[in-house]
């Protein structure tokens, strides 16, 4: 009889409630309460693929996805779960329809302390504010008036030269932003203060905080502070001298997004944190450098782990680029790690390219607030993001001032 140390009992219980949930869902012939089955369910929500043989499809979160539908994977199920030898086991994220086993697939926590081995102080939420107003007289994206967790639209963001030009407007607006509210970040300013700034500046501009509303997020920009991969929601917090905190400003402007983030310095920060996140620039420029019409997508996540290797950081998963425009979450599903996904980038296509790295582990823990990751061991992640346009010379990148 093999014996399960205590972590170990808790990845076997884990697995044998995953295994009992799908075959709930597998079968057609197992009835829920109102006597339709799950797996009728799950065909009119386009999870299950055509054929004799039914599966479980996987959904890969958007770097934006909250609550809403999550994106459609080629990879079978268990090929996401599986781990890599001498690699801890990669939880994923679920949608709701999923809720009863994704706190068992994605780890959650509320106790933010229980951090080991780290010497500065762990990330811990502060009170967030009052949703903040927008004029009437700024059109909003659809998902904010409907209330509803907003899906991923299938087919890419092609652009014609009008919608081009739009595009170019919010990206260099974003970009605006982005970079004042990178000239905020000192020590003693809090996440909520950056928030308004940031909201004040976009609507001052005509435009829409593209975050706000989203899936039910709170505030106007995502400020993710050391150990926090992405989603931190703006709170009384204050920034520390030697933080580093990523800024995700996405602005709708004439019916177009502009989506763009970057990692910036509070006060002195240690050599550690400056490499980590010079390292992930680094990746996003990289990648950028590869694309143009007839690329493979696939090419962008190798370009970005080979990087990320040579310096033996690890490469999140979890979260994805994603195409943008006149929505704020298209396809294709742009992965930053090695894989073997099909596409092809086409020429005058808008997406988001966003790699998160992390010094320790890749597997994130979501806080109870359904917004805020963190890395597991408390480790520090950076992140950078551009959206940029396929062109015939190559690619470029829109939202840069």
């Amino acid at each position: 009889m093999v014996k399960l140390s205590g972590k170990g009992f808790l990845y076997y219980i884990r697995f044998l409630t995953f295994q009992r949930a799908c075959r709930q869902l597998v079968f057609p012939d197992k009835k829920r309460e109102g006597g339709e089955s799950v797996a009728g369910v799950i065909r009119q929500r386009n999870m299950l693929g055509k054929g004799a043989s039914l599966s479980l499809n996987p959904r890969i979160l958007t770097t934006f996805a909250g609550d809403s539908r999550l994106i459609r994977s080629t990879r079978p199920l268990p090929a996401l779960l599986r781990s890599n030898p001498g690699i801890k086991p990669v939880s994923m994220q679920l949608s709701r329809t999923l809720s009863g086993i994704t706190n068992l697939l994605f780890n959650r926590s509320s106790n933010v302390d229980e951090l080991p081995g780290i010497k500065r102080k762990h990330l811990r939420p502060g009170k967030v504010s009052p949703r903040r107003p927008v004029p009437s007289d700024i059109p909003q994206p659809p998902y904010v008036k409907s209330r509803k967790p907003p899906g991923i639209v299938s087919g890419p963001e092609v652009h014609d030269e009008t919608g081009i030009d739009c595009m170019r407007a919010s990206g260099r607006l974003a970009a605006q932003v982005l970079e004042y509210a990178g000239s905020l970040v000192k020590p003693g300013i809090t996440t909520d203060e950056i928030d308004q700034a940031v909201h004040q500046m976009i609507i001052d501009n005509g435009a829409y905080p593209s975050p706000l509303g989203y899936g039910g997020f709170p505030k106007s920009v995502c400020t993710s502070v050391n150990e926090c991969i992405c989603h931190g929601i703006p709170d009384s917090r204050a920034l520390e001298d030697g933080d580093i905190v990523n800024i995700d400003v996405t602005v709708y402007l004439n019916g177009y997004h502009g989506d763009t983030s970057k990692t910036f310095y509070c006060g002195e920060v240690d050599e550690e944190a400056k490499k980590l996140v010079q390292v992930t620039k680094e990746c996003l420029d990289k990648a950028i450098s590869v694309c143009a019409p007839g690329v493979e997508y696939k090419k962008i996540g190798k370009t970005i782990q080979d990087h990320a290797d040579i310096h033996r950081y690890g490469v999140v998963r979890q979260f994805v680029g994603h195409g943008v425009g006149r929505v704020f979450h298209a396809d294709p599903v742009i992965m930053h790690y090695r894989n073997k996904d099909p596409g092809r980038m086409i020429l005058n296509q808008t997406f988001t390219i966003e790699p998160m790295l992390t010094i320790g582990s890749i597997n994130p823990i979501m806080w109870d607030d359904n917004w805020t990751v963190v890395t597991e061991d408390g480790s520090l992640s950076a992140q950078f993001e551009h959206t940029i346009l396929i062109t015939k010379d190559g690619a470029e990148i829109l939202t840069q001032c």
